[in-house]
């Protein structure tokens, strides 16, 4: 099969693509023909040697999630057949023609959706699900903050809140302010330079309940601010770094909760629970209208570079997805296509 692969670590430049072997599946496993995958931020830290695979494979493939159809299932495997259509995330590559999934992880395509937007789901709905709602505790009528809310995370949080009820107010840059407010945003706050946390205590003096934060560094202090009593904040990333002066004493006035959380590093049973209460909980909501993936581009797998170019410049609104069919046509390329009757 084809596949990324990464044999040095650096620039966009280093991701090669060659010929790999085919993974065969173990007895509760699944192989899944890949039709689809995406980009996320932590492909590029991984890119850069600064979040490796924790299974340590000896071949290093990237991606966090794919799409595509069952094509071989594992001895004990209940549930699935050869030809299902099928979605989900993985510790690590899913850049490639094939992956091997635990049965129980991989998440059904909901049957409304057109199955080349799948891969924009699992990754960034299973994060937002989980950092709102699991461990945040975001419930009808209560406030949450969104950092980022233009991204993959961010779109799909704004609309999980929506749809349990909630309200949510979101940063983003000045350009992806409409975009949020498309998705059903109540508050849409400009991160930079404007004074997003005096906005927000304008608009919402009590404070907001949750706040998924993707940003950390100098957010973490304004965080702690802009929570109300008793509020959760769940740190979920660090784009702007992991280090920032914050006063601890509101920690301890507002008797605030602040986690730390990934999924990528999870134990498996963690992981697996997380997926079969998804499958119940969420996937219904795609079929019912209330979500929706959010794609920004697409990409075939021979533009890998192109594509993490494309999230390095923060230029997106949602997902970045990669195409691995061979008759997959970039809609960013305008050459002119000649039909031959």
């Amino acid at each position: 099969m084809r596949a990324v692969v990464l044999r040095s670590h650096g620039g966009p430049e280093v991701l090669t693509i060659e010929e790999v072997d085919d993974p065969t599946p173990g007895r509760d496993e699944l192989v899944v023909d890949v039709h689809h995958t995406a980009i996320n931020r932590a492909d590029i830290l991984q890119r850069m040697g600064m979040y490796p695979d924790p299974r340590r494979r000896a071949i290093e493939i990237p991606g966090l999630e794919y799409a595509g159809v069952v094509a071989a299932v594992g001895s004990d495997v209940t549930g699935w057949t050869v030809g299902d259509r099928v979605m989900g995330i993985e510790a690590g590559g899913c850049y490639a023609g094939k992956v091997v999934t635990h049965a129980r992880q991989a998440l059904p395509v909901p049957s409304s959706l057109d199955p080349a937007d799948a891969a924009a789901i699992p990754e960034v709905f299973l994060t937002a699900w989980d950092a709102l709602v699991v461990q945040g505790g975001l419930t009808s009528g209560r406030w949450a903050l969104v950092h980022a809310g233009a991204s993959g995370v961010g779109t799909a949080a704004i609309q999980i809140a929506k749809a349990i009820g909630a309200r949510v107010a979101v940063t983003c840059s000045a350009g992806k302010a409409d975009a949020c407010r498309a998705l059903g945003a109540d508050l849409v706050l400009e991160r930079s330079p404007s004074d997003w946390l005096g906005a927000l205590r304008a608009a919402i003096p009590s404070g907001v309940d949750v706040v998924l934060d993707v940003i950390g560094g100098e957010e973490a202090d304004r965080n702690l601010q802009a929570a109300r009593m008793d509020a959760t904040i769940i740190q979920v990333g660090l784009m702007g770094g992991g280090s920032a002066p914050v006063n601890i004493g509101l920690l301890l006035s507002k008797r605030l909760t602040w986690v730390g959380t990934t999924l990528r590093a999870r134990p498996i049973e963690r992981k697996l629970a997380l997926s079969q209460r998804f499958i119940d909980e969420i996937i219904p909501l795609f079929d019912s209208g209330q979500l929706h993936p959010v794609v920004d581009s697409r990409y075939p797998l021979d533009d890998i570079a192109d594509a993490h170019r494309h999230m390095e410049a923060n230029a997106n609104v949602g997902k970045i997805l990669i195409d691995l069919s061979p008759n997959f046509r970039n809609p960013l390329d305008r050459t002119p296509v000649v039909v031959v009757v």
